[in-house]
């Protein structure tokens, strides 16, 4: 695998920083200035730039099992400093929470986490995650799997207030926080709507504008 990896750099080297290597030295040239925090999950299905179509320098991701955000005053160093550096630093005017359907971490806290006795460290990272399924309405398995995984999003989602800086960045109106679900079957990115109290797909939104 990993001289699978090397491989893929050298065509990288050769094919693409080759076509792009202006644009990339401008990059390394300059302050990076991303239009977005995006914290998502750790899932190797869930590629950020790949899924929004972005370019290097236009993200600046943080990425955890199950996509958490930790509260303030629980935070976890990483990724309570990315938080801080990208909205208090670089000022970014947009922070996304991207969750996905099918996520592994939301359904190991469905099964309950006593199964994983083996992985300390992934049971206390999941106990948040495990509160906000206890909440749920019971329902049949797919469909308390999808619940599960929009209620965790929400949750991160409100977490983020926690922190000083995104606090003033809200008050100071430079700050807009979003929601997202991306489908790992359809491809489709779904995007809490405020007004409607719910996800919908993105392309709604985007008709609507």
């Amino acid at each position: 695998m990993v001289d699978t990896l090397l491989r893929g750099h050298r065509r990288f080297l050769s094919k693409r920083a080759g076509s792009q290597r202006d644009f990339l030295t401008r990059l390394a040239s300059t302050q990076q200035s991303p239009g977005a925090l995006f914290i998502g999950c750790s899932d190797s299905r869930v590629i950020p730039e790949l899924l929004t179509h972005s370019t290097p320098g236009e993200l600046f991701v943080v990425r955890n099992v199950a996509n958490l955000v930790p509260t303030f005053q629980n935070a976890d160093a990483s990724v309570g400093a990315a938080i801080e550096y990208a909205v208090g630093h670089l000022k970014v005017p947009h922070v996304v929470v991207c969750g996905h359907y099918g996520c592994g971490g939301v359904k190991a806290a469905i099964d309950g986490l006593d199964q994983l006795s083996s992985m300390p460290s992934v049971v206390e990272w999941l106990a948040p995650v495990a509160a906000t399924v206890e909440a749920l309405p019971v329902t049949d398995t797919e469909t308390r799997w999808d619940q599960a995984v929009e209620a965790n999003v929400l949750a991160q989602f409100a977490n983020l207030s926690t922190f000083t800086a995104v606090a003033r960045a809200l008050e100071a109106g430079t700050l807009e926080l979003h929601a997202w679900v991306y489908d790992l079957w359809s491809l489709g990115l779904r995007v809490y709507d405020d007004e409607r109290a719910a996800f919908v797909r993105s392309h709604e939104l985007l008709d609507a504008g």
